[in-house]
């Protein structure tokens, strides 16, 4: 079974989307709903990845992309925003996301880039 998904999202109508999918895809989760609360995971959870909204009720979801990277084994994060632009694209590239997903998203969006990214850090 592999490490569970570390989703990261304060609020509940997208935590359940996410629950369904992962857990379609053999996945299990764990939710955080705050930058404190995730990065309190981080440190203490095997993972396989993790999905973080950039803004939270905290803070910025670019820390929680920050300390997933900086790990011993770096996790592959996907990033989500309701307020999606080219330079929070860039600011979550450069901070280490493997992908940028602006809300809402379709589900076989999102799907998809949960089944690449897992692939990718399989590999």
């Amino acid at each position: 079974m592999p490490h569970p998904v570390l989703v990261v999202e304060d609020e509940a109508d997208f935590v359940a989307t996410y629950g369904r999918l992962l857990r379609r895809h053999g996945c299990r989760m764990i939710s955080a709903g705050s930058r404190g609360d995730a990065l309190a995971i981080l440190e203490t959870e095997p993972l396989a990845m993790v999905i973080v909204d950039l803004r939270l009720p905290d803070g910025d979801g670019l820390d929680v992309v920050r300390a997933a990277r900086e790990r011993r084994h770096p996790l592959p994060v996907i990033v989500v925003t309701g307020f999606a632009s080219e330079q929070s694209r860039r600011q979550a590239l450069r901070a280490g996301a493997a992908a940028y997903l602006a809300k809402p998203f379709s589900t076989s969006a999102l799907t998809s880039l949960i089944q690449e990214v897992l692939a990718q850090s399989s590999t």
